[in-house]
């Protein structure tokens, strides 16, 4: 036999399987797929798989590579974390799949409108980074566990069926991840006039009408609690899940700081940040890895600054809507497989973001391009984003170092608090102060 690929004999099997079922169905009976409703297809191709998110993977370049290897069509819909969230809760026939942060899962989860994914059937599975599916990382290598919800608390439910977290690893997960980061401050020199070194300093009046915050209750408040602790004005017991009283106090000085002319802004998007730091707007902000590289593709020096206090560690995966079923869901898989094959990993490297499954991603990287952003050695020659444009200068190190270094720096995680409700009413407090 001629040599025939994985993806040739699925697409084949389900094309087939399509028409038997077709043939066996019931005129008024609809087959359940991504595509409109009472549409039969008889070909993966004809799959369209609704894909609803935040981040990184609501990118026309993934889009397009995933259509070519995959050979079915994606729609893309982007949207800010709590309508994502809100959607993923309460509109499953709205998408099918839903691309989101782990520390969302103990909203989204319980509604029952994610189905539980089935760990065999993940191909690379053994691949993916060790803190996610055992909570556990590199041998040696340090990892704080014990501020907000780190992954791995949240990876797997008891069984097919279940709504209910597993502390150890089962069979089952909740979402697979693909991305992940350590986040932090990002700084221009050129404004700041000095080195950044410490989240306090978001709070120097010499920046005072410069700087900004991301406008994400569940996050902002972490980056404000880091702030505040580092400023030793509070201390905190689990800035992952903070008290009615610290979300009061946090409050309190966050409403007095905006109403001093501290903060400048207070930004919901990705874009967002990358003007106000773009346009000098901002001196010194929340940030995210790949708003810092769009910063420096404008060729404007932006640093992501390896704070001594630590970096707010985030994961963030692909799950599938219950409604997902027979051909649907086959491409699904297909597409979460594809997700794990390096392609994606390589193309999100380029941005600052770290893969899911890095021995994969490796080899869609050069051998420089994986030295200067996951060993954290100097660039052996000028840095490239995914989408063509320069952004370090050979000779360079990434801000924090090495993968390891930035990850076992990493002092507490995006969390969805016991207090969620109450945390939100006061940021909405704050905000509108």
């Amino acid at each position: 036999m001629s040599k025939i690929g994985r993806r040739q004999v699925i697409r084949t099997g389900l094309a087939a399987g399509a028409m038997v079922a077709a043939a066996s169905c019931s005129p008024k009976k609809e087959a359940t797929t991504g595509t409109a409703p009472g549409v039969i297809t008889n070909s993966i191709k004809d799959v369209t798989l609704r894909l609803i998110g935040t981040g990184a993977a609501q990118s026309k370049e993934i889009k397009a590579q995933a259509e070519k290897d995959l050979g079915f069509k994606i729609q893309l819909r982007a949207l800010g974390t709590e309508e994502n969230n809100q959607i993923a809760i309460t509109q499953p026939k709205q998408y099918d799949i839903f691309d989101g942060e782990y520390f969302s899962l103990p909203l989204v989860f319980p509604s029952g409108n994610l189905q539980a994914l089935e760990v065999k059937k993940i191909k690379n599975w053994d691949k993916i980074v060790s803190y996610f599916t055992t909570g556990k990382f590199a041998e040696g290598a340090k990892v704080n566990n014990s501020q907000g919800t780190a992954p791995f608390k949240v990876m797997y439910v008891k069984d097919k069926d279940s709504k209910e977290f597993s502390p150890t690893p089962t069979d089952w997960a909740t979402l697979i991840p693909f991305q992940y980061n350590a986040d932090t401050l990002g700084y221009r020199p050129d404004l700041t006039g000095k080195k950044i070194e410490s989240w306090a300093e978001l709070l120097d009046p010499k920046f005072k009408g410069k700087t900004a915050l991301l406008d994400i209750p569940s996050i902002g408040i972490m980056d404000a609690a880091m702030v505040l602790e580092a400023a030793g004005i509070m201390k905190f017991g689990d800035k992952g899940n903070m008290t009615k009283e610290e979300l009061d106090k946090v409050t309190a000085k966050l409403i007095e700081l905006k109403k001093d002319g501290q903060f400048r802004a207070f930004w919901k998007n990705f874009d967002e940040s990358v003007n106000l730091m773009s346009s000098g707007e901002v001196a010194l902000q929340s940030m995210w890895s790949p708003a810092v590289t769009a910063v420096k593709a404008r060729g404007i020096n932006c640093v992501y600054a390896p704070l001594k206090e630590g970096y707010r560690g985030w994961g963030g995966g692909i799950g599938l809507s219950k409604n997902l079923q027979g051909m649907a869901l086959d491409a699904a898989y297909e597409y979460l497989n594809w997700m794990l094959d390096g392609w994606m990993g390589g193309f999100l490297a380029r941005q600052g973001y770290y893969s899911a499954a890095p021995e994969t991603a490796r080899k869609f990287m050069k051998p420089e391009e994986w030295d200067f952003w996951y060993e954290g050695k100097p660039a052996a020659t000028d840095i490239i984003d995914p989408f063509g444009k320069k952004i370090e200068s050979k000779g360079a190190v990434r801000d924090g170092g090495s993968f390891e270094e930035r990850f076992a720096n990493i002092v507490c995680w995006n969390s969805v608090m016991q207090e969620q409700t109450y945390l939100v009413q006061k940021w909405n407090e704050f905000v509108a102060s």
